[in-house]
């Protein structure tokens, strides 16, 4: 067992409250998971709060960089892909269970929170050996394996979108508390910030802002198909259009090069993170991106109009379940990875750009749902779990 620590000094501890929370693997378990984290500290100043993960997973880089201490433990994927490997599974759970056990005890963690993603389970495993309460939150309209596995587990089940119930042993005791969403975002006046955003992104004067997301790493389809569009773009004079392409780290060099050789960087700029997402989407008119429990959750509380492109080998193929959920209400279109070309989107998102009226449509047709207040919510059920009374202001 490792135990990485960030370098901020962290509040006075408040021993009514100390909380482990199991996230990993990708943005879409730890964004969730640092919001509630924030909730916490918002509710109970002085709160304990903690974070399992592996070593494999972007939670490395992420949980010490927003402040919290994180633990890591021996686990493996829930992944047939895995082949001889998965027959591993069973002592690697409960190999972790133990550790994250033995991280319970040590924290003196009144309640412990899976947020899904296979480093979340032995956080669970490790509350029911020490006896503690536990919560797992599931985030995708399809649950993963490893929710499914702890949800089995646990009493205490929290879904995102209602259509998960369906999906979950004993889903039918679950609550919707949405998805937790950091605070900019569940506040996010897209209008008020709109100038000040553009400004920061650098869009020139009078541009439509097409975003492209990939997710926490990018997207080759995506990139590969933004590319395109700006080469596309530029040769017709579109300069009334600016594209933003998140590559992720690995494809930064090679995007700007492509970019750089084609002209395209005259109307597009790749970067590798967005830092600052309340700017993102307060100046962008469409976004193109993956379809991310997290990413859907984002679109829906900030009504930013979107293009879904879900990633098609997402297990149970939860993104395009995901993606419907704005789909159906009108905000949002889907277009299926395979069809996802620089042809393809001129044709889609061409018109779109055209049509403010559809685009303020789409935007109004966006449900905020409870996601604005998911992880005020999610923390009350933390509390209540611990015997604490919540005093939340909710955003």
């Amino acid at each position: 067992m490792r135990t990485s620590h960030s370098g901020r000094a962290p509040a006075p501890a408040d021993p009514r409250l100390s909380v482990v929370i199991g996230a990993g693997g990708t943005g879409g378990h730890i964004y969730p998971g640092l919001a509630l984290a924030d909730a916490l500290r918002r509710a109970v100043p002085g709160a304990v709060i903690s974070f399992v993960g592996t070593e494999r997973g972007l939670e490395k880089r992420l949980i010490p960089d927003a402040g919290y201490r994180l633990h890591t433990v021996d686990m493996i994927p829930f992944d047939p892909s895995l082949g001889a490997r998965r027959y591993l599974l069973p002592a690697a759970l409960m190999r972790s269970g133990a550790q994250c056990r033995a991280i319970l005890r040590a924290q003196g963690a009144r309640v412990a929170v899976g947020m899904g993603g296979y480093p979340s389970a032995p956080v669970i495993v490790g509350a029911r050996l020490a006896g503690l309460p536990s919560l797992i939150h599931e985030s995708n309209a399809v649950p993963g394996r490893a929710n499914r596995f702890a949800a089995r587990l646990t009493p205490n089940i929290a879904v995102a979108f209602d259509r998960s119930r369906a999906h979950l042993p004993g889903g039918e005791r679950a609550y919707t508390t949405g998805m937790p969403i950091a605070a900019p975002l569940a506040a996010l006046d897209r209008a008020a910030l709109r100038d000040e955003a553009r400004r920061a992104l650098g869009v020139p004067a009078g541009a439509r802002l097409v975003l492209f997301n990939g997710g926490s790493l990018g997207a080759a389809r995506l990139t590969e198909a933004a590319v395109g569009l700006a080469e596309r773009w530029r040769g017709r004079g579109r300069g009334d259009v600016h594209l933003l392409i998140k590559t992720g780290p690995a494809a930064l060099a090679e995007t700007r090069a492509r970019l750089a050789s084609t002209g395209g960087d005259a109307i597009a700029r790749a970067v590798p993170y967005l830092d600052r997402m309340d700017l993102s989407y307060a100046a962008a008119d469409l976004v193109v991106c993956r379809a991310g429990s997290a990413t859907v959750a984002e679109l829906a509380a900030t009504g930013v109009p979107a293009v879904l492109v879900p990633y098609p080998h997402a297990p149970g193929d939860h993104q395009t379940h995901n993606a419907r959920v704005l789909t159906d209400a009108g905000a949002g279109l889907l277009l299926p990875d395979a069809e996802t070309t620089a042809d393809r989107l001129a044709a889609l998102v061409g018109p779109l750009l055209a049509d403010p009226a559809r685009l303020a449509a789409m935007s109004g047709a966006a449900d905020p749902g409870p996601h604005a207040r998911a992880a005020d919510l999610l923390a009350e059920r933390v509390l209540r779990l611990a015997h604490l009374t919540p005093h939340l202001e909710y955003a």
